[in-house]
């Protein structure tokens, strides 16, 4: 083989070699042009645009007559697009214009994930957001977001039953996050907010969003509207739970104590109607993050605002224990009504007996419920014993949480011989212990919402309902999506006879009984009880429990105050005044015809 030949032999290799490499590389050109054009399209897209969500509107809270408790007010969000990370200039521009520190800034974008904005600072002022609209060019990546802040328009009324909201923290996004809970959503923390969270969120909605390489937006390309979350009708009347809270913050500022619950609940139904803590707080302080002044403010404060003492305070419920003690008293048949047992101040067995040494003489069951009589009840404990006392105390529903749509329930404790053996290296049980139980001191303790449970029951005619605070869940439209109706959760096991010797009992105490020169007279006929429990760490708390109109029960009421002394004294006035609300007894008496024409002829 010549040289010309060896030199053609390999320029044809090469040739072929060529058309070859060609050939795969048009090849390879068509497949991802044919069959994979739309994946690298998505890619393309997916460097020039972002979603930016659009919070969705919680629900609404609606009283039970359809005035509006909580909604929505528009707020704006100086936020980042998480393009890149954006440039110690513009933190800096951001940190001055919001007074955010960089620092806050920069640990942000260090902990932030995902291509959702990351939020600098909310609710912020309409200055601010018009320097941002009108600069653009000197804060590249940076947006205003429309965003909805809870807005709690009675301030401190009714915060402990609407609760707050604020941002998920890491704990509750590690427990949400297979729920399509992210990061940065705001949720709820406490109350209604809390329980029906997963009902009040909606849906958020968004924006595809066209940016340049510095990461400024250019353009919107689509659009997809939020979906409000669903609006709550509550059992709640807000005129009602306005006078409670009145009521109650006029006698703690008359007698100078600093802490008190009221229930205020339908018997008939277990529908809440009032619910009032005190201390309270402001449910806005956390819409749009709380500041470090305001959170110390609240967790320093030695009374506890944040505490729902409604339904987590545990008490010893004091006299209010003596309905629980002379129903099964009756029921065991160890008193008959008529018996007359002799009260000269102190019992004989163990020398404890009345307040201050009153001695009533030969009182039978309505004159000793009427007058609180301890005597009568201790001998009540002597012939029943502690294993029967703690029987009906359960069947009352004490020792146990009521079931109430809300957080944080406390159980309560009824008076029995395992817990003392439990918990005390003597767990030895003595009588003298029965007989603080059965006059609701000891190791007894319940919260004011079992406190009002149990006068309901008596109201009730023996039936338990389960205690709520919602009555329907409905779409913006006013379409229901999900009703609630009462619910019994037991009936006392006694006869019809006994509970109304335990109502009349009840009805003396307004008529000639301890709580009598209060309810004089009041126009409408009120069962009540009032009580004293002793408190180691200071004055004695005041109860009082009552309902009304005693021959058909629609409201029933329970009062605490906390180191109040005597309940009479100190939360019978609050009572009073609740149930004046509850019968439109607190309005202005109706002009009368006469007056209405004179009233027209001065107009003219």
């Amino acid at each position: 083989m010549n040289e010309n030949e060896d030199y053609g032999g390999r320029i044809k290799a090469f040739g072929v070699i060529v058309v070859l490499v060609i050939a795969v590389l048009i090849g390879r050109a068509g497949y991802l042009q044919v069959y994979e054009g739309e994946y690298y399209a998505q890619m393309a897209d997916g460097n020039r645009i972002r979603i930016i969500p659009s919070m969705a509107p919680r629900g609404t809270f609606y009283d039970r007559n359809g005035e509006v408790l909580v909604t929505n007010r528009p707020g704006f969000t100086v936020s980042l697009l998480p393009l890149s990370k954006p440039s110690p200039q513009v933190i800096a521009q951001v940190s001055e214009l919001v007074k955010v520190p960089v620092e806050d800034i920069n640990r942000k974008i260090a902990a932030h994930s995902g291509f959702d904005p990351i939020r600098i600072k909310q609710d912020v002022t309409p200055d601010i957001v018009d320097i941002i609209e009108e600069h653009k060019d000197d804060y590249p990546g940076v947006v205003i977001e429309v965003q909805p802040i809870r807005n709690y328009i009675l301030k401190q009324m009714g915060a402990h039953i609407f609760g707050y909201v604020s941002e998920i923290n890491d704990t509750e996004l590690e427990e949400k996050k297979d729920q399509g809970y992210k990061s940065g959503d705001i949720i709820g923390k406490f109350g209604l907010e809390k329980i029906y969270d997963k009902y009040l969120r909606g849906e958020n909605g968004g924006e595809q969003v066209e940016v340049d390489v510095s990461g400024k937006p250019v353009r919107i390309i689509g659009r997809k509207d939020p979906q409000a979350g669903l609006d709550m009708q509550l059992t709640i009347d807000k005129n009602l739970q306005e006078a409670a809270e009145k009521a109650v913050d006029e006698q703690l500022a008359l007698i100078h104590a600093n802490a008190a619950a009221a229930v205020v609940m339908n018997p008939q139904t277990g529908e809440i109607l009032a619910m009032v803590s005190r201390p309270a707080f402001d449910p806005n302080l956390f819409a749009h993050g709380i500041s470090e002044k305001d959170w110390n403010a609240l967790n320093n404060n030695p009374y506890h605002p944040m505490d729902d003492k409604a339904i987590s305070g545990e008490y010893p419920p004091g006299s209010t224990f003596k309905i629980v003690t002379g129903t099964a008293a009756l029921t065991e048949g160890v008193v008959s009504p008529s018996e007359k047992i002799f009260d000269s101040g102190h019992h004989w067995i163990i020398p404890k007996g009345n307040s201050e040494g009153e001695a009533l003489g030969w009182i039978d069951f309505t004159e000793a419920l009427a007058h609180s009589d301890n005597v009568y009840f201790y001998e009540m404990g002597n012939r029943l014993g502690i294993d029967r006392l703690e029987k009906y105390g359960r069947m009352f529903g004490l020792g146990a949480r009521t079931g109430i749509d809300l957080p944080y329930e406390a159980d309560g404790l009824v008076a029995n011989k395992a817990y003392k053996k439990k918990w005390f290296e003597d767990g030895d049980w003595y009588l003298s212990e029965t007989f603080d139980a059965a006059i609701g001191q000891g190791f007894n303790l319940v919260t004011p919402l079992q406190a009002c449970m149990v006068m309901s029951e008596i109201a009730a005619d023996g039936k338990r309902y389960k205690p709520h605070l919602v009555s329907a869940l409905k779409y913006p439209n006013g379409q229901i999506a999900e009703s609630f109706e009462p619910v019994v959760l037991s009936t006392l096991d006694t006869t019809p006879a006994i509970i109304q010797l335990v109502q009349a009992g009840l009805h003396d105490v307004t008529k000639y009984g301890t709580a009598a020169s209060v309810f004089r007279g009041f126009p409408i006929e009120i069962a009540g009880k009032t009580g004293t429990a002793e408190n180691s760490q200071g004055r004695d708390h005041g109860w009082f429990v009552a309902y009304g109109p005693f021959n058909n029960p629609s409201v029933c009421v329970a009062v605490i105050v906390e180191q109040g002394g005597f309940g009479a004294q100190s939360a019978v006035p609050i009572g009073r005044k609740i149930l004046e609300a509850a019968f439109g007894l607190n309005q202005p008496a109706p002009a009368t015809e006469a007056n209405n024409k004179a009233g027209g002829s001065n107009a003219q």
